[in-house]
Protein backbone atom coordinates (compact mmCIF):
# COMPACT_ATOMS: atom_id res chain seq x y z
CA UNK A 1 0.00 0.00 0.00
CA UNK A 2 1.41 3.37 -1.02
CA UNK A 3 1.75 6.36 1.29
CA UNK A 4 -0.91 8.16 -0.80
CA UNK A 5 -3.34 5.27 -0.28
CA UNK A 6 -2.70 5.19 3.47
CA UNK A 7 -3.19 8.94 3.70
CA UNK A 8 -6.45 8.87 1.70
CA UNK A 9 -7.78 5.99 3.79
CA UNK A 10 -7.03 7.86 7.01
CA UNK A 11 -8.73 11.00 5.68
CA UNK A 12 -11.78 8.97 4.65
CA UNK A 13 -12.10 7.50 8.16
CA UNK A 14 -12.15 10.90 9.84
CA UNK A 15 -15.23 12.78 11.03
CA UNK A 16 -16.55 15.96 9.40
CA UNK A 17 -19.35 18.38 10.16
CA UNK A 18 -21.96 19.30 7.57
CA UNK A 19 -20.09 22.37 6.29
CA UNK A 20 -16.91 20.33 5.79
CA UNK A 21 -18.83 17.49 4.11
CA UNK A 22 -20.42 19.91 1.62
CA UNK A 23 -17.03 21.34 0.67
CA UNK A 24 -15.45 17.87 0.45
CA UNK A 25 -18.13 16.54 -1.92
CA UNK A 26 -18.11 19.76 -3.95
CA UNK A 27 -14.38 19.37 -4.64
CA UNK A 28 -14.55 15.63 -5.16
CA UNK A 29 -17.38 15.72 -7.69
CA UNK A 30 -16.04 18.83 -9.40
CA UNK A 31 -12.66 17.25 -10.16
CA UNK A 32 -13.28 13.50 -10.07
CA UNK A 33 -16.74 12.88 -11.54
CA UNK A 34 -18.23 12.76 -15.01
CA UNK A 35 -21.28 15.01 -14.72
CA UNK A 36 -23.64 14.45 -17.68
CA UNK A 37 -27.07 12.82 -17.88
CA UNK A 38 -25.75 10.53 -15.16
CA UNK A 39 -23.12 11.44 -12.60
CA UNK A 40 -20.40 8.78 -12.67
CA UNK A 41 -17.58 8.49 -10.15
CA UNK A 42 -14.78 5.96 -10.60
CA UNK A 43 -12.60 5.01 -7.63
CA UNK A 44 -9.96 2.43 -6.74
CA UNK A 45 -10.02 2.68 -2.95
CA UNK A 46 -12.80 0.91 -1.01
CA UNK A 47 -12.46 3.16 2.04
CA UNK A 48 -12.71 6.35 -0.03
CA UNK A 49 -15.66 4.85 -1.94
CA UNK A 50 -17.58 4.22 1.31
CA UNK A 51 -16.73 7.73 2.50
CA UNK A 52 -17.97 9.44 -0.68
CA UNK A 53 -21.06 7.19 -0.82
CA UNK A 54 -21.96 8.20 2.75
CA UNK A 55 -21.48 11.95 2.14
CA UNK A 56 -23.59 11.87 -1.06
CA UNK A 57 -26.44 10.24 0.86
CA UNK A 58 -26.14 12.75 3.73
CA UNK A 59 -25.77 15.93 1.67
CA UNK A 60 -27.94 15.26 -1.40
CA UNK A 61 -30.35 12.69 0.00
CA UNK A 62 -29.74 10.23 -2.84
CA UNK A 63 -28.40 6.68 -2.84
CA UNK A 64 -25.76 6.09 -5.52
CA UNK A 65 -25.73 2.84 -7.45
CA UNK A 66 -22.57 0.87 -6.71
CA UNK A 67 -20.85 -1.16 -9.44
CA UNK A 68 -17.74 -3.25 -8.72
CA UNK A 69 -15.52 -4.35 -11.58
CA UNK A 70 -12.31 -6.36 -11.69
CA UNK A 71 -9.52 -4.83 -13.74
CA UNK A 72 -6.86 -7.29 -14.93
CA UNK A 73 -4.61 -4.97 -16.88
CA UNK A 74 -1.03 -5.06 -15.46
CA UNK A 75 -2.36 -6.30 -12.10
CA UNK A 76 -5.70 -7.46 -10.73
CA UNK A 77 -7.58 -4.78 -8.79
CA UNK A 78 -11.13 -3.79 -7.99
CA UNK A 79 -12.68 -0.67 -9.52
CA UNK A 80 -15.66 0.93 -7.79
CA UNK A 81 -18.15 2.97 -9.82
CA UNK A 82 -20.81 5.15 -8.19
CA UNK A 83 -23.69 6.27 -10.40
CA UNK A 84 -26.19 8.99 -9.45
CA UNK A 85 -29.47 9.20 -11.36
CA UNK A 86 -31.63 11.18 -8.92
CA UNK A 87 -31.75 14.93 -8.18
CA UNK A 88 -29.30 15.64 -11.00
CA UNK A 89 -30.52 19.22 -11.53
CA UNK A 90 -30.13 19.98 -7.83
CA UNK A 91 -26.64 18.47 -7.66
CA UNK A 92 -25.55 20.28 -10.83
CA UNK A 93 -26.83 23.52 -9.32
CA UNK A 94 -24.81 22.93 -6.14
CA UNK A 95 -21.69 21.81 -8.06
CA UNK A 96 -21.72 24.71 -10.52
CA UNK A 97 -18.91 23.90 -12.94
CA UNK A 98 -19.24 27.28 -14.64
CA UNK A 99 -17.75 29.17 -11.74
CA UNK A 100 -15.22 28.62 -9.00
CA UNK A 101 -16.62 28.00 -5.51
CA UNK A 102 -16.63 30.84 -2.99
CA UNK A 103 -15.12 29.64 0.27
CA UNK A 104 -15.24 32.06 3.17
CA UNK A 105 -13.68 30.30 6.15
CA UNK A 106 -10.47 28.36 6.72
CA UNK A 107 -12.62 25.36 7.62
CA UNK A 108 -14.27 25.42 4.19
CA UNK A 109 -10.97 25.89 2.34
CA UNK A 110 -9.27 23.00 4.16
CA UNK A 111 -12.27 20.74 3.56
CA UNK A 112 -12.28 21.64 -0.15
CA UNK A 113 -8.56 20.86 -0.41
CA UNK A 114 -9.21 17.58 1.41
CA UNK A 115 -11.97 16.58 -1.00
CA UNK A 116 -9.88 17.51 -4.01
CA UNK A 117 -6.94 15.50 -2.67
CA UNK A 118 -9.13 12.42 -2.22
CA UNK A 119 -10.09 12.64 -5.88
CA UNK A 120 -7.03 13.92 -7.73
CA UNK A 121 -4.22 14.14 -5.19
CA UNK A 122 -0.95 12.24 -4.93
CA UNK A 123 2.02 12.43 -2.59
CA UNK A 124 5.36 10.73 -3.19
CA UNK A 125 6.63 8.08 -0.81
CA UNK A 126 8.82 10.07 1.61
CA UNK A 127 11.04 7.01 2.18
CA UNK A 128 12.08 6.45 -1.42
CA UNK A 129 11.92 9.75 -3.32
CA UNK A 130 11.96 13.50 -3.01
CA UNK A 131 9.15 15.34 -1.28
CA UNK A 132 6.28 16.08 -3.67
CA UNK A 133 2.51 16.50 -3.24
CA UNK A 134 0.32 17.33 -6.21
CA UNK A 135 -3.21 17.87 -7.49
CA UNK A 136 -3.77 16.83 -11.13
CA UNK A 137 -6.35 19.03 -12.88
CA UNK A 138 -7.86 19.43 -16.33
CA UNK A 139 -7.66 23.23 -16.66
CA UNK A 140 -5.17 25.91 -15.77
CA UNK A 141 -7.93 27.91 -14.08
CA UNK A 142 -8.67 25.07 -11.65
CA UNK A 143 -4.96 24.44 -11.03
CA UNK A 144 -4.40 28.10 -10.16
CA UNK A 145 -7.45 28.05 -7.91
CA UNK A 146 -6.15 25.05 -5.94
CA UNK A 147 -2.70 26.67 -5.73
CA UNK A 148 -4.25 29.90 -4.45
CA UNK A 149 -6.07 27.99 -1.69
CA UNK A 150 -2.85 26.23 -0.70
CA UNK A 151 -0.97 29.51 -0.67
CA UNK A 152 -3.51 31.10 1.64
CA UNK A 153 -1.97 28.74 4.19
CA UNK A 154 1.57 29.69 3.09
CA UNK A 155 2.29 26.28 1.57
CA UNK A 156 4.38 27.63 -1.34
CA UNK A 157 2.31 25.92 -4.05
CA UNK A 158 3.12 26.32 -7.75
CA UNK A 159 1.48 25.34 -11.05
CA UNK A 160 3.04 23.56 -14.03
CA UNK A 161 1.68 21.96 -17.20
CA UNK A 162 2.37 18.25 -17.69
CA UNK A 163 1.16 16.90 -21.00
CA UNK A 164 -2.53 17.78 -21.27
CA UNK A 165 -2.92 18.23 -17.52
CA UNK A 166 -2.16 21.04 -15.10
CA UNK A 167 -0.47 20.32 -11.78
CA UNK A 168 -0.72 22.27 -8.53
CA UNK A 169 2.15 21.03 -6.41
CA UNK A 170 4.11 21.47 -3.19
CA UNK A 171 7.79 20.50 -2.91
CA UNK A 172 8.83 21.68 0.55
CA UNK A 173 8.64 18.91 3.14
CA UNK A 174 7.54 21.32 5.89
CA UNK A 175 4.61 22.49 3.75
CA UNK A 176 3.52 18.95 2.91
CA UNK A 177 3.65 18.13 6.61
CA UNK A 178 1.51 21.18 7.40
CA UNK A 179 -1.11 20.14 4.84
CA UNK A 180 -1.30 16.59 6.21
CA UNK A 181 -1.76 18.11 9.66
CA UNK A 182 -4.58 20.30 8.30
CA UNK A 183 -6.24 17.12 6.99
CA UNK A 184 -6.14 15.77 10.58
CA UNK A 185 -4.40 12.59 9.36
CA UNK A 186 -2.33 12.10 12.51
CA UNK A 187 -0.93 8.62 11.76
CA UNK A 188 0.19 9.70 8.29
CA UNK A 189 1.67 12.86 9.78
CA UNK A 190 3.74 10.84 12.28
CA UNK A 191 4.93 8.49 9.52
CA UNK A 192 5.88 11.43 7.29
CA UNK A 193 7.66 13.29 10.11
CA UNK A 194 9.57 10.19 11.28
CA UNK A 195 10.79 9.60 7.74
CA UNK A 196 11.66 13.27 7.26
CA UNK A 197 13.68 13.38 10.50
CA UNK A 198 15.54 10.18 9.55
CA UNK A 199 16.32 11.44 6.04
CA UNK A 200 17.43 14.87 7.28
CA UNK A 201 19.73 13.23 9.84
CA UNK A 202 21.13 10.86 7.21
CA UNK A 203 21.75 13.75 4.79
CA UNK A 204 23.47 15.75 7.53
CA UNK A 205 25.76 12.79 8.35
CA UNK A 206 26.57 12.35 4.65
CA UNK A 207 27.40 16.05 4.30
CA UNK A 208 29.66 15.91 7.36
CA UNK A 209 31.38 12.80 6.01
CA UNK A 210 31.91 14.49 2.65
CA UNK A 211 33.38 17.55 4.35
CA UNK A 212 35.67 15.37 6.47
CA UNK A 213 36.78 13.38 3.40
CA UNK A 214 37.46 16.60 1.47
CA UNK A 215 39.49 17.95 4.41
CA UNK A 216 41.48 14.72 4.60
CA UNK A 217 42.25 14.86 0.89
CA UNK A 218 43.28 18.50 1.21
CA UNK A 219 45.53 17.68 4.18
CA UNK A 220 47.20 14.78 2.35
CA UNK A 221 47.80 16.88 -0.77
CA UNK A 222 49.20 19.70 1.34
CA UNK A 223 51.51 17.27 3.16
CA UNK A 224 52.80 15.84 -0.12
CA UNK A 225 53.47 19.35 -1.48
CA UNK A 226 55.41 20.20 1.69
CA UNK A 227 57.45 16.98 1.47
CA UNK A 228 58.29 17.88 -2.11
CA UNK A 229 59.45 21.31 -0.90
CA UNK A 230 61.56 19.74 1.89
CA UNK A 231 63.18 17.28 -0.54
CA UNK A 232 64.07 20.15 -2.85
CA UNK A 233 65.73 22.07 -0.01
CA UNK A 234 67.72 18.97 1.02
CA UNK A 235 68.78 18.07 -2.56
CA UNK A 236 70.02 21.61 -3.19
CA UNK A 237 71.81 21.81 0.16
CA UNK A 238 69.70 24.71 1.39
CA UNK A 239 69.06 23.31 4.88
CA UNK A 240 72.04 25.17 6.39
CA UNK A 241 70.23 28.44 5.53
CA UNK A 242 67.41 27.47 7.91
CA UNK A 243 67.28 28.26 11.64
CA UNK A 244 66.75 25.56 14.27
CA UNK A 245 62.97 26.03 14.43
CA UNK A 246 62.61 25.64 10.68
CA UNK A 247 64.74 22.47 10.79
CA UNK A 248 62.57 21.13 13.64
CA UNK A 249 59.34 21.71 11.69
CA UNK A 250 60.92 20.15 8.60
CA UNK A 251 61.98 17.07 10.61
CA UNK A 252 58.51 16.56 12.11
CA UNK A 253 56.77 17.03 8.77
CA UNK A 254 58.93 14.22 7.39
CA UNK A 255 57.88 12.02 10.32
CA UNK A 256 54.17 12.89 10.05
CA UNK A 257 53.37 13.75 6.40
CA UNK A 258 49.64 12.93 6.71
CA UNK A 259 48.66 15.24 9.60
CA UNK A 260 47.19 18.74 9.40
CA UNK A 261 49.01 21.92 10.46
CA UNK A 262 47.13 21.95 13.76
CA UNK A 263 47.96 18.30 14.49
CA UNK A 264 51.60 18.89 13.54
CA UNK A 265 51.74 21.90 15.86
CA UNK A 266 50.27 19.82 18.72
CA UNK A 267 52.81 17.02 18.20
CA UNK A 268 55.79 19.42 18.13
CA UNK A 269 54.51 21.26 21.21
CA UNK A 270 54.11 17.99 23.17
CA UNK A 271 57.34 16.30 22.10
CA UNK A 272 59.74 19.28 22.16
CA UNK A 273 60.36 22.49 24.07
CA UNK A 274 59.10 24.53 21.12
CA UNK A 275 55.49 25.65 21.66
CA UNK A 276 54.00 26.46 18.28
CA UNK A 277 50.52 26.87 16.84
CA UNK A 278 48.89 26.28 13.48
CA UNK A 279 49.73 29.79 12.23
CA UNK A 280 53.35 29.28 13.34
CA UNK A 281 53.64 26.08 11.27
CA UNK A 282 52.19 27.91 8.26
CA UNK A 283 54.67 30.76 8.80
CA UNK A 284 57.62 28.31 8.83
CA UNK A 285 56.59 26.75 5.53
CA UNK A 286 56.25 30.21 3.99
CA UNK A 287 59.86 30.82 5.05
CA UNK A 288 60.92 27.50 3.47
CA UNK A 289 59.22 28.50 0.21
CA UNK A 290 60.98 31.89 0.43
CA UNK A 291 64.37 30.12 0.69
CA UNK A 292 63.54 28.07 -2.40
CA UNK A 293 62.32 31.12 -4.36
CA UNK A 294 65.46 33.11 -3.45
CA UNK A 295 67.62 30.20 -4.60
CA UNK A 296 65.75 29.93 -7.94
CA UNK A 297 66.03 33.68 -8.45
CA UNK A 298 69.76 33.54 -7.81
CA UNK A 299 70.15 30.64 -10.25
CA UNK A 300 68.42 32.58 -13.01
CA UNK A 301 70.67 35.61 -12.50
CA UNK A 302 73.78 33.44 -12.68
CA UNK A 303 72.55 31.84 -15.92
CA UNK A 304 72.31 35.28 -17.51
Amino acid sequence: MTFTTRLKEEISKGTNNEIESRCIIDAFLRYNAEIKDVITITLENASVTRFIYKIIKEIFGVTPKVIVRIQKRFRVKQIYILEINDKLDYIKEVIDLNKLPVLDSEEEKIAFLKGAFLGIGNVSNPKTSGYHLEYILETEKDAKYIASLLNEFRLNAKVIKRGYKYISYIKMSECISDLIKMFRAINSLFEFEDTRIYRDHKNMVNRLNNVELANQEKTIKSGLDQLELINYLIEHELVPLMDEKLKLVMEYRQKYPEVSFQELANIISMETDYKVGKSGINHHFRNMRKIKEDYLSKEKKEEK
